[in-house]
């Protein structure tokens, strides 16, 4: 089991490297129609045949969405909070080892210790346990079960009770919310939320 871990973990940190750092207009879903110069989904061209499908799999709407994040990043920290939460999950999905995600973001020009930093303790209680209510994020960010970037700006999210961290991502810690929008899973970091109002 260990060689075939190793072996996928390999397989996807060389396919998330290829993607993040090449141009969208080299992908084979911009050659197909399915997305457009910036990375954005073509809503007009559906996905039918089998060369549509395997150029535009859930992977490679994570990864899209990673690099319209990246692009971003220049814009202030709290992008890059929402960075992480999205790293986190690629990590979660495809099994990547935090050195994995470091040698694939260390290749695109991107600087780990940039995250470091980017976290508030605004909104936290004891234990780091994140604060139950609904918020507000900052940023466009993705549900975790499409990979689709459905969540935008000042969008609501609820924190439940006992919010604890579930993982982390570069000393990041990353927290599970719902998208009250689209009532889906998401995951955010605590320096992308805003306007805090508490659940009684």
């Amino acid at each position: 089991m260990g060689l075939l871990k190793r072996a996928g973990d390999l397989v996807y940190t060389f396919r998330f490297l290829r993607l993040l750092t090449m141009k969208f207009e080299d992908m084979d879903a911009f050659k197909l129609g399915l997305i457009d110069k910036d990375g954005q989904r073509i809503k007009t061209k559906s996905v039918d045949t089998p060369e549509e499908k395997d150029a535009f799999t859930p992977f490679h709407r994570l990864v899209f969405n990673i690099k319209k994040l990246m692009a971003k990043v220049p814009g202030g920290g709290s992008t890059i909070a929402s960075y992480a939460a999205a790293l986190y999950l690629i990590k979660e999905k495809y099994n990547l080892s935090d050195s994995k995600v470091e040698q694939a973001l260390n290749e695109a020009n991107i600087i780990v210790t940039d995250l470091l930093s980017e976290q508030t303790e605004w909104f936290m209680l004891e234990n780091q346990q994140l604060a139950p209510g609904v918020y507000k994020v900052r940023n466009h960010k993705v549900l975790n079960q499409t990979c689709e970037e459905m969540v935008n700006p000042g969008d609501k999210i609820r924190i439940a009770d006992k919010a604890f961290p579930i993982g982390d991502v570069f000393g990041i810690r990353i927290y599970e919310a719902v998208h009250l929008n689209t009532n889906q899973k998401i995951y955010v970091s605590s320096g992308e939320l805003s306007k805090w109002k508490k659940i009684w």
